[in-house]
This record gives C-alpha cells, structure tokens and sequence, in this order.
C-alpha cells in the first residue's frame, strides 16, 4: 500500500513538474497578418514553431532583440518642438483646471441645495445623509482632480 502511494506521488510530480511542451504554429493571414494558434485543426498551412521553455527567464533588454545598439541620444526631439509640446500641454491643463474649479462651483451649489432640502420621507438624519452622499462624493472629486491638475501645472515651471 505504501509502495503504490509512493508510486502516485512520484507518478505526479513528474507529471507536473515535468517541462511543458505546447506546439504552436503561426499563421500568415490574407490582410498581410500574423496569427498564432496552438489548435493542429487551425493550423493548416502553417509553420510550426519551435519553442523551448526557459526556467529562468529574464526580461529583454532594449536594443538587444533586435542585434543593434540603441543610439545614445534616442529618442530626440527638437527643441522647438519639444518646447512647443510643453506650451500646448499647459495650455490644455490650464484649460481643464478652469473647467474642473467650474465643476466644483456647479457641484458645491447642488450640495448645498440637498442639504437645505428635507423631504417628508427622511425621519431621520441618517436617510439625509444617505441622500446627499452622491453630491457629496461629486465635490470631493472635483476637489481631487484641481489638486492634481495644480500638481501637473507645477510641474511644469
């Protein structure tokens, strides 16, 4: 009895810890694409693909895959092109600044007016506050996003 658990147990880590091999193929489509499958009924007219699993692997690095070196100075950018990126990026968060600071005007103003509103179902605070938690929730995030757009503007100088 012990002799047969032992077998099992052996039988399934192998099983398991055992290299797993998958065959793929890749496939060229009409539109000029690639397609890859692991199906062998998908497959036909397809190149079958050799592939190895790794049991370290690592992550590539830049300029290897390709076998050149990456230049120092990529990527660049003009500096008048650059500079009027930068000019463009300001202009677009100053303009959503002003939109959310309008945003949270509108949004205070609605909170205020369901928080002087009590209605004839509201017997106690508890469904008040229940009710205004949505307006509530709308000024806190636009009160977010104006810090963050404050924080990307100061980044910026």
């Amino acid at each position: 009895m012990l002799a047969m658990r032992f077998l099992l147990v052996m039988g399934l880590l192998g099983v398991v810890a055992g290299p797993v091999f998958a065959d793929m193929w890749e496939c060229e489509e009409p539109g000029g694409g690639k397609r890859f499958t692991n199906i062998k009924s998908d497959a036909k007219g397809c190149k079958q693909l050799t592939i190895t699993p790794s049991i370290v692997s690592s992550p590539p690095t830049a300029g290897k895959a390709s076998g050149s070196p990456t230049p120092g100075d990529f990527p660049k950018v003009a500096p008048q092109v650059q500079q009027q990126r930068d000019n463009d990026r300001k202009k677009i968060l100053e303009t959503e600044l002003i939109n959310e600071e309008k945003n949270l005007q509108d949004a205070k103003r609605e909170l205020a007016e369901q928080e002087n509103t009590r209605l004839g179902s509201e017997r106690n605070a508890q469904r008040m506050l229940d009710r205004i938690e949505p307006f509530q929730k709308k000024v806190k995030l636009h009160e977010d996003n104006i810090a963050n757009l404050k924080k990307e503007l100061a980044n910026l100088r």
